[in-house]
Order: C-alpha cells, then sequence, then structure tokens
C-alpha cells in the first residue's frame, strides 16, 4: 500500500466503536435510514428492531423500507413493526419498469427526507445500531466528509460449516481487481460492494445511479470523482454474514460490476473500439441469453430541477 493510502486510512479509516448514540443525539441534520427488499422475511425483523429503537428514541428521523415487490410476508412484517413502507416500483412514475436494487434506491430519492441518507441490507445476520452509528459518525464529525462505506469481515458459511473469510466472491474476483487497474486511488476501500453506505444528501442528487447490482460500484467512483478520497471515508463495522447465492448467480452480478467499471473508464476517454461497445450495449451472449445491461438513472437533482420549471400555461 503507498504512503498516500496509508496515511489516508490513518485518517479516514474507523471503527464502529468509535462512534455512538451520542452524536446522533448531538446532531443538527435529519437522518433518514433506507432499507432495500425484496424477499427478506428471515431477516427484516432483525434489522428493522435496532432501526425503528434509534428512531423511537428521536436518534434517527426516518426508517424507510423501500421494497422491490416482495411475494413472501416481508411487507406484511415491515408494516407491522411499524417501518415506513414504500413500493419501489410505485415511486417516480414515468420511469419504465424497476430494474433491480440501484433503480429502487433511485426511486428511494423520492421519498427520504434526510439531509443524510444512510442505506443498509437487510439480509445480515451480524446487523445491529452500530452499522448506523457507524456509518453516519464521520459525517457528524467531520464536515468534509460526504461519503462513508462500509468495511467488514465476509465469513463462508455452508450449513453448520462457517470459515472466517471466503465471503464477498464477486468483490475479491472481480470489483477489486477491477478498481484495482483502472482507479488504484479507490483501493483504500476493503469493501467497494458494501451495500451499507451514508451519504450527505446534497452529494447523493448528484450522482448517477446503476440499476441492478452495479449500484454500489457506480457510486463509489462516482462520489470519488465529485468530492476526491478526501470527501470520503471507511467504517469497519466487524463481521457480516449474509445468505450466499451459487456461482451461477454470481455471474451476472460480476457482469454488471464490469459493465459499471467499463462505463467510467469510457466517459473518462481511456476505452475506446468496437469490443468495448458492445460489451456495454449487447453483453448477453457471455451469459446464455441472460440479460445484465444496466441503465443509468440520471442524477435524482435533474429531476427536481424540471419540476420546478415554471410550466406554459394553455394559452401561451
Amino acid at each position: 500500500m503507498s504512503v498516500h493510502h496509508t496515511d489516508w486510512n490513518r485518517r479516514r479509516s474507523f471503527a464502529s466503536a468509535d462512534f455512538s448514540r451520542a452524536d446522533l443525539a448531538r446532531r443538527r441534520s435529519r437522518v433518514s435510514v433506507c432499507v432495500p427488499t425484496l424477499n427478506e422475511t428471515e431477516s427484516i425483523a432483525r434489522t428493522l428492531a435496532p432501526l425503528l429503537e434509534l428512531r423511537d428514541l428521536g436518534l434517527v428521523d426516518q426508517v424507510a423500507v423501500v421494497d422491490s415487490g416482495s411475494s413472501d410476508g416481508t411487507r406484511s412484517i415491515v408494516q407491522r413493526l411499524g417501518a415506513e413502507l414504500y413500493d419501489a416500483r410505485a415511486l417516480v412514475p414515468g420511469t419504465g419498469p424497476l430494474l433491480g436494487k440501484g433503480d429502487a434506491l433511485w426511486r428511494a430519492q423520492s421519498v427520504l427526507s434526510g439531509d443524510m441518507i444512510c442505506f443498509v441490507d437487510a439480509d445480515s445476520e451480524d446487523f445491529g445500531e452500530h452499522f448506523v452509528t457507524g456509518l453516519v459518525g464521520p459525517l457528524l464529525r467531520i464536515p468534509e466528509v460526504h461519503f462513508v462505506k462500509a468495511l467488514y469481515r465476509r465469513p463462508f458459511k455452508v450449513g453448520d460449516l462457517q470459515m472466517p473469510t471466503g465471503g464477498g466472491r464477486v468483490t475479491e474476483l472481480s470489483a477489486r481487481p477491477l478498481l484495482n487497474a483502472f482507479y488504484p486511488e479507490l483501493a483504500v476501500f476493503g469493501q467497494p460492494l458494501a451495500g451499507e453506505i451514508a451519504v450527505r444528501r446534497s452529494l447523493l442528487l448528484q450522482l448517477p445511479f446503476d440499476t441492478h447490482y452495479a449500484i454500489e460500484t457506480g457510486m463509489l467512483i462516482d462520489a470519488w470523482w465529485h468530492v476526491g478520497l478526501e470527501g470520503m471515508a471507511q467504517v469497519n463495522l466487524g463481521t457480516r454474514q449474509n445468505r450466499h447465492r451459487t456461482l451461477a448467480e454470481l455471474t451476472p452480478m460480476a457482469a454488471t460490476v464490469l459493465q459499471s467499471v467499463l462505463m467510467r473508464v469510457r466517459r473518462d476517454g481511456r476505452l475506446r473500439g468496437t469490443t468495448s461497445a458492445r460489451l456495454l450495449t449487447d453483453p448477453r451472449s457471455s451469459y446464455e441469453g441472460t440479460d445484465v445491461r444496466i441503465v443509468q438513472r440520471p442524477p435524482f437533482a435533474s429531476l427536481l430541477a424540471d419540476e420546478a420549471e415554471p410550466r406554459a400555461s394553455a394559452a401561451e
């Protein structure tokens, strides 16, 4: 690791224990926590319990579940527990069908009221309030920080057997090698695909959102493009154990990560030619017909600007 990266880690890498409820109690900004869901009956109650406690204590202002069409009872559990529940498919009408997780998070901006937004996934077995206090902490204490990413150890679990590492296969085999090759500045982030993120709304509104599972990769690169490493931080949340997918299920996910990086390398003028164009416009041929194309939703600020523009009257 370079001297520059070592210095950044010293100043911008934290442990969740460095922050506490006291930081939230002293806040002067609204904090919204957003939980994207799709068939999460096994874990959603466990995830929402500490979040709703923070809300009921007045330490966060909003807990919003944005559901992508669960059919397993997730929605009824959310309603019973008392979190705000939104159907992602109904948000931002006129933008077409819902295109996976990235699109759900993009649409969620229409209902999130906080000045600081904390996104947390719903499928972690190790979830606790430290996910929120840890992630939001650097935003509250360091005015120059605008974007915070989670860091954790990813165990690999097969039945009753758990190995201390080995989870996060797309991260290790796809995301990190690609970022190290094309955006080496971002090598400081140990979990570039972490879904646990805290970001100031002022920055979030300026970021395009890649659909499907490309959202974390694109958001990380674009946040760095806007605020640089000095405007970013990471927080170690300990361990994160989640359900594992088969390799066949991970292949399309890795393909979206590749596209997200290539889109930005091409935007930067570092990638040209017909091969890159084919990979970005029709990548299905390598994945047995699976449609892994991603769409880039525009910065949400552009939608708000359009709504603010005066409309011409019928008489004009």
